[in-house]
């Protein structure tokens, strides 16, 4: 099986990425068209040169190798991608055969934890709008970060019981620290979930925003609604 899981930023995804990178029988990739996007739009981002060097730049052979054999002898795969990575142009009928499943989070918390890490996003930035253009060509289930994190166990089970999969209590824990399959940019972004060993507890009421934060919280508010309306109900 490969999965490919669609999220933007600031999602838990990486800590999703490291639940079933945990497994014993999954590889795991970090967001592989990451390089690719910098280097096409020119987007100024943390460390993005360090991506840029260490990373594929080449649309076409990013997506040769998501559609060439799993890595590391294991049995699946985990791609964790992002939609606005997925410039125009950049290839994408390797997703069609892949087990394609869409992670969401609301606005108001996407916008708050990226100003943490990256000044003036823009809605292209946080992908709302380029998930449901996506979804609509590559449908699959939605599951909601918070209903993750207000039962992890719970909502992993009914996640693999929709796709197909066993559900292994290793997607539970995770070692902390870095992982051997983060991309060059994770010393940048993913300090608190190195510092994790699991799904962190509920998050409580959403931050409140003001100015052009909240604007932006509002502009993709409708996109995330849309997707949540789909999601993978909790118990």
């Amino acid at each position: 099986m490969k999965i490919a899981m669609w999220s933007g930023p600031r999602n838990l995804s990486t800590a999703m990425m490291y639940a079933f990178g945990n497994r014993a029988d999954f590889a795991a990739w970090d967001e592989p068209f990451y390089a690719a996007y910098l280097a096409r739009s020119g987007a100024d981002h943390p460390v993005g040169d360090l991506v840029v060097a260490r990373h594929e730049t080449d649309p076409a052979k990013i997506a040769a190798a998501c559609a060439g054999p799993v890595p590391g002898g294991k049995v699946h795969w985990y791609m964790k991608h992002m939609p606005h990575h997925m410039l125009p142009g950049f290839p994408l009928d390797w997703a069609e055969p892949c087990v394609n499943i869409h992670l969401i989070r609301h606005p108001a918390r996407v916008v708050a934890s990226y100003l943490a890490k990256r000044e003036s996003p823009t809605l292209d930035d946080l992908g709302f709008r380029q998930q449901a253009e996506l979804f609509a060509r590559l449908p699959g289930p939605v599951i909601d970060s918070d209903d993750i994190r207000r039962d992890p166990e719970g909502m992993l089970h009914k996640l693999c019981a929709r796709i197909g999969l066993d559900f292994d209590p290793a997607m539970l824990a995770w070692p902390s620290g870095p992982k051997g399959f983060d991309g060059a940019w994770a010393g940048h972004w993913y300090g608190a979930v190195h510092a994790s060993t699991g799904f962190a507890p509920p998050e409580g009421p959403l931050p409140q925003l003001t100015g052009d934060a909240a604007r932006l919280a509002d502009a993709a508010l409708p996109f995330y609604e849309d997707l949540k309306n789909r999601r993978i109900l909790p118990d």
